[in-house]
C-alpha cells in the first residue's frame, strides 16, 4: 500500500527522522553518506574511531564501501535490492548490529537512495556472551509430563558450568511450579563416568532439599553396569513409561 496522507507544511521531513529515536543514515544512489540523525550520530561517535575517523561528522561524504570488508559484495546485494535487507554485521570485531537498509525508489523504479538503520547494537562480549546463553537454554530442554512432574533429558557432555547452570535452572522450575517429581532421562549419555555419576548425586540431593523427588529413566543395560556404584536411594526404571507409572502410583496412594 503507497503513503497516504499529506505532511504538514510546518513538519520537516529530516527533522521527523531525527525524533524517530532508531539509527536512521540516509546515503545516495553511489553509496555516499548524506545525512544521519541525532540518534546514528551518538552511536557512530563511539564507531569511528575504530575506522580512524574523529567523529561521525567526518562520515559525512564518505562511501558505504569504505565500512564494509568486502565492497564488492556489498555492491551486489545494494544492486538487486527492491525492498527491506536486514542482516547481522560485525563492526571492526568490537561491536555486533542488526543492519536493515532499504531502498528509497524513484518514479522509475531506479534506488534513488538508501536508508540504513543499524538495531540490536551491542558489544562483541555482550552478542557472545548472549549467544553462549541461549545454547545453555537450548541445551536444557524442560519438558512438563505429568501433573507436577517434568522431564530433563540429559543430552552430550557435562562439565562443572554446565551442571551448575542446570541445577540452577531445574531447582528455580520446581520453585516457580511447585514441582514434586523430576524425571531424569540418561538415555542420551552413554558413558556413566565419575564425572556424571558425581552430578546426578548432586541433583538428586540438591532436589531432595527443596521437596522433589528424583527418578532417573532411559537405563541401558551397559548403564546400568556402572550406575550400580550411585550412592542414593534414587527410584531407577529402564523407560521414561515405567517412571511415569511410578509417579501416578505414588500420587495416588
Amino acid at each position: 500500500m503507497p503513503a497516504i496522507g499529506k505532511i504538514p507544511e510546518n513538519i520537516h521531513v529530516l527533522n521527523a527522522l531525527d525524533v524517530i529515536g532508531e539509527t536512521i543514515i540516509i546515503a545516495d544512489s553511489s553509496y555516499i553518506i548524506r545525512w544521519m540523525n541525532s540518534e546514528a550520530c551518538r552511536l557512530l561517535n563511539q564507531v569511528a574511531p575504530m575506522y580512524g575517523l574523529s567523529d561521525c561528522r567526518e562520515m559525512i561524504g564518505e562511501s558505504m564501501d569504505a565500512f564494509h570488508k568486502n565492497p564488492q559484495h556489498q555492491k551486489t546485494v545494494m544492486k538487486k535490492l527492491t525492498g527491506t535487507h536486514r542482516t547481522r554485521i560485525s563492526i571492526r570485531n568490537q561491536v555486533m548490529a542488526d543492519i536493515v537498509v532499504t531502498p528509497i525508489m524513484g518514479d522509475n523504479d531506479e534506488p534513488e537512495g538508501y536508508i540504513v538503520m543499524l538495531m540490536d547494537v551491542t558489544t562483541q562480549a555482550a552478542e557472545q556472551q548472549r549467544n553462549e546463553q541461549l545454547i545453555k537454554e537450548l541445551s536444557i530442554p524442560i519438558l512438563n509430563v505429568w501433573d507436577k512432574t517434568i522431564a530433563l533429558p540429559l543430552i552430550g557432555a557435562f562439565d562443572k558450568s554446565r551442571t551448575d547452570h542446570l541445577i540452577a535452572t531445574v531447582l528455580m522450575r520446581c520453585a516457580e511450579e511447585k514441582i514434586e517429581f523430576v524425571l531424569i532421562d540418561l538415555s542420551g549419555i552413554k558413558e556413566f563416568e565419575d564425572q556424571i555419576r558425581h552430578q546426578i548425586q548432586m541433583m538428586t540431593e540438591t532436589l531432595d532439599l527443596i521437596g522433589a523427588t528424583c527418578i532417573l529413566v532411559g537405563i541401558s543395560p551397559k548403564l546400568a553396569m556402572s550406575i550400580v556404584q550411585l550412592d542414593s536411594n534414587t527410584p531407577i526404571f529402564s523407560t521414561t513409561h515405567e517412571g511415569l507409572k511410578h509417579i501416578i502410583h505414588l500420587q495416588n496412594q
